[in-house]
């Protein structure tokens, strides 16, 4: 069948709606201006249906990372681009693309950020968690006392199980501001028993503002304490931002710029008797 110049071809709408029902969205939106390649560049039938392929691919995967990233609860505003990774000397580029890659959790191995409040701890393992996410892998963001009191629920409405199996879906947990956390007997237990589920099996990223020789103070117990660290630190990476608070330094650079504004205006104040 001949079909004018003019006309659309009678083919194009059932197969867009063919396309659609299977879900094709990329080879759906695509396949057009990729048939009208492989017109110009006399392209086979096999080449046709591999570039097609390659677009849907694509497609697929960014959807997934949009997908995967909603569920992360990460903040969107906390990645690599907006980190200034030379204000952490301690912590090198090569470090930092090797905890992005994805073998790291693939490994189920950890890491564990410690500095003082406004460090960057935060910023940097939610920049990492973006990049894991990006490389394929899933990742669920939450702050610790928030986490804390979950469990503590779950425990008593005896579902505790139920939610270590959930959160078992993501490769890795970042677990935000664990020092924060004075722990009473219940919320001991539910974290010690999430760490000692995830061991060897998923990772754990942890930020905290205390060292390990003051987890005591989060733990209250001795031997849980000690426990709780052989369990994250047998395979982990750790990273120590012992370095000026962020938030410290750019008040002080506002300050101090407020303060050259102030000289430059004396300076252009007239003196007394000029006009």
């Amino acid at each position: 069948m001949i079909v004018a110049a003019d006309q659309p071809d009678p083919i194009t709408g059932p197969l867009k709606l063919l396309l659609r029902s299977f879900r094709l969205r990329g080879f759906e939106e695509n396949y057009e201006l990729i048939a009208e390649h492989a017109n110009t560049e006399n392209l086979t039938y096999e080449s046709f249906l591999y570039e097609v392929s390659k677009v849907e691919a694509e497609e697929r995967r960014n959807r997934k990372i949009a997908r995967r990233l909603k569920e992360s609860k990460l903040p969107r505003d906390k990645t690599l681009e907006t980190f200034d990774l030379t204000r952490v000397p301690t912590v090198s580029k090569q470090l930092v693309a090797q905890l992005c890659d994805g073998t790291l959790v693939d490994r189920a191995e950890n890491v564990l950020a410690f500095g003082n409040p406004g460090t960057g701890k935060t910023h940097l393992l939610c920049g990492i968690a973006h990049e894991l996410v990006r490389n394929g892998r899933s990742v669920y963001f939450t702050h610790a006392y928030a986490l804390v009191q979950h469990l503590v629920a779950a425990k008593r409405d005896l579902r505790l199980p139920n939610e270590i199996r959930r959160l078992d879906r993501f490769d890795a947990i970042l677990i935000d501001d664990l020092g924060y956390v004075q722990q009473d007997r219940a919320e001991m237990d539910v974290l010690f028993t999430l760490f000692a589920e995830r061991y060897e099996r998923k990772s754990v990223m942890i930020t905290s503002n205390l060292v390990f020789s003051k987890w005591d103070q989060i733990f209250r117990d001795a031997m849980t304490t000690a426990a709780a660290i052989d369990r994250l630190v047998h395979h982990a990476r750790i990273l120590e931002l012992n370095t000026e608070s962020y938030r410290a330094a750019k008040a002080h650079d506002r300050r101090r710029g407020k303060g050259s504004e102030k000289l430059d205006e004396g300076a252009k104040a007239p003196k007394e008797g000029e006009t």
